[in-house]
């Protein structure tokens, strides 16, 4: 027996998940669907990925929604606002999960790495809010995507993905007192080693630096989006929230 999922039809909230189709943004969409949100999400290079979120979602009496849209393009950013409101209406949450993640030592990092870390992890992320909040209800949620690495990254290379991570926590903290006159929270996330394609190769290595012992999940780390997105978060905003399994204590 499939899963059955209690959707309201006329008051059924929106919700838009930029980086949606895999890892932790296809978890976040599957859990805010959970929820009676209807889902938008964004990909860029993986339509079979995100269209199999979308079929996960409408198998379980869902509504979904995948676009094209690559985040370092910032009128593509602003094209999936308008293409989620022109489907489910004006948004209630927005989720912002697109990133990436290229390695190298302040002496070998390539000029291209830099400007794709700056244009995704950054720029991005300011656009996605910027286009997003135009489009919330008042008294909406906006979450993003950071990483532990803002507080400490562990081992060298991630300068620069440190950096825009420490951005993303840093504009958190102004953006909610811009919006906090309409209702509107905004929070970041702050993820740890967690089961993903970006972080396959060294989840091992870092084992051993977690006092919990092992890697999070990706609906762990939905979990918690889901209550940034709930009505029990209402008195929250501007927070960065990590979790780690205890890595940057």
């Amino acid at each position: 027996m499939r899963p059955c999922w209690a959707h309201t039809t006329k008051a059924a909230r929106a919700a838009l998940v930029f980086g949606g189709s895999r890892g932790i943004g296809a978890a976040i969409a599957t859990r805010l669907a959970q929820d009676g949100f209807h889902v938008a999400l964004t990909y860029a290079t993986r339509p079979d990925k995100a269209a199999d979120v979308v079929a996960r979602i409408e198998a379980a009496g869902g509504q979904a929604l995948a676009i094209a849209a690559d985040s370092a393009d910032p009128a593509a950013i602003r094209a999936a606002v308008r293409q989620a409101v022109a489907r489910f209406g004006p948004l209630d949450a927005t989720v912002v999960n697109a990133g990436v993640l290229r390695l190298g030592t302040i002496d070998t990092v390539a000029d291209a790495d830099l400007g794709l870390m700056l244009d995704v992890n950054i720029r991005g992320v300011f656009v996605a809010i910027q286009a997003a909040a135009a489009q919330l209800r008042d008294g909406g949620r906006l979450i993003t995507i950071g990483s532990n690495t803002a507080i400490r990254t562990g081992a060298p290379g991630g300068a620069v993905y440190a950096m825009t991570k420490a951005a993303v926590a840093a504009l958190v903290k102004n953006v909610a007192l811009e919006l906090a006159p309409r209702g509107i929270t905004i929070n970041n996330i702050q993820p740890g080693p967690t089961v993903t394609d970006m972080t396959a190769d060294m989840i091992e290595h870092l084992i051993p630096k977690i006092p919990l012992g092992r890697v999070g999940r990706p609906e762990e780390i939905a979990g918690l989006a889901s209550w940034l997105a709930s009505p029990a978060s209402a008195y929250m905003t501007g927070a960065s929230l990590t979790i780690d399994g205890g890595y940057v204590l």
